[in-house]
């Protein structure tokens, strides 16, 4: 073969070797909770499976729930910047102290609708809370249906009945409302809560309801208080350089499945998501209590003052505009709840 027709003939054999690898990219997604959960089984995993089809097979994707090496809560946000994994989907409040201005969404009563702070969220992130996530891309900021709190032995009706109990706590917002209510938070992985409540380490946890039923925690619990007081939020990211090692094609492909339209399916997700758990626990005979008017009335007015010290706290850590973000966060959920009306 003359110079000419080999050179050809690598020129082509690594034509087709670079089209090829392109085609294999494999992305990695983690994320730290049960591969039956509706994150999983409705947002994750058909996430992917969108993005995959529309770039013709050239991303796949390789997906990491809780029980795998990579789905560890604590640790979404350290691999993801790393590249350990290149998209993960984590809680904002574990470790605590990261994303300061996006964790003023679980401040008490500001709202218990997942669509509402869901909005909040995405609205403000481009203004108030980007530089949190320095290094990654935002595929999407939400947050879950007003949280409640779940007991195994103690009934709680009232503020007086919280005192003392061991609840496990999601952020650090939420462990502040409940140090203000009485109780003793407890910062606990959601996987280490069904043992903790078994052997006795923690008397309840708060939690909306999708997750009691995802964590099997109905078996371990008896008692349920529909608070309606708190949310936590969560971030599904990408690390920025490996979003830029795609195509142009690819990129566009994630960015068509992500953003605005993605962060509006999470209210409605989350409204089926918590049937279930709820449905368990009446099958399983659980008392389930409302908070009462007049109770919720004296919850909020114990926490004022523990609102203003959470948000001095945040300035204390640097966010000097901490009560203009809370405050325009609760602009948003209002213009929600307005065009919601509509």
């Amino acid at each position: 073969m003359s110079l000419k027709k080999t050179l050809l003939a690598g020129l082509a054999l690594a034509t087709v070797s670079a089209a090829t690898a392109q085609a294999e990219t494999t992305l990695k997604i983690s994320h730290y909770l049960p591969a039956v959960h509706g994150l999983h089984t409705d947002f994750i995993k058909p996430w992917s499976e969108q993005v995959t089809e529309c770039t013709n097979g050239e991303v796949q994707f390789e997906i990491f729930p809780a029980g795998t090496q990579m789905g560890h809560v604590a640790r979404q946000q350290e691999q993801v910047m790393a590249g350990v994994v290149d998209i993960a989907h984590g809680l904002h409040g574990i470790p605590r102290g990261r994303f300061p201005r996006t964790s003023l969404i679980d401040m008490p009563f500001l709202t218990d609708d997942a669509a509402a702070a869901s909005y909040a969220l995405w609205e403000l992130f481009p203004e108030y809370l980007a530089e949190e996530y320095r290094g990654l891309k935002v595929l999407a900021l939400h947050a879950h249906n007003g949280g409640l709190l779940h007991t195994n032995k103690k009934k709680v009706e009232t503020m007086e009945d919280m005192a003392g109990l061991r609840i496990r706590t999601p952020s650090p917002a939420v462990s502040a409302m409940l140090s203000h209510l009485g109780a003793d938070p407890q910062g606990l992985p959601p996987g280490e809560v069904y043992e903790s409540l078994q052997k006795g380490v923690i008397d309840g946890t708060v939690f909306p309801w999708d997750p009691v039923k995802s964590f099997g925690l109905n078996e371990v619990l008896n008692y349920h208080l529909d608070l309606g007081a708190y949310t936590v939020s969560f971030f599904y990211v990408m690390n920025q350089r490996s979003f830029d090692k795609l195509s142009a094609e690819a990129q566009a492909c994630i960015d068509q499945y992500s953003g605005s339209d993605l962060v509006a399916k999470f209210g409605d997700w989350w409204d089926g998501w918590d049937v279930p758990g709820r449905q368990d626990a009446m099958d399983a005979g659980h008392e389930i209590t409302e908070l009462s008017d007049e109770e919720r009335a004296k919850w909020r007015e114990a926490l004022e003052p523990m609102m203003a010290e959470y948000l001095q706290s945040v300035k204390d850590a640097g966010v000097d505009n901490a009560e203009e973000i809370y405050q325009a966060m609760q602009d948003k959920i209002a213009e929600f709840q307005a065009m919601k009306a509509e």
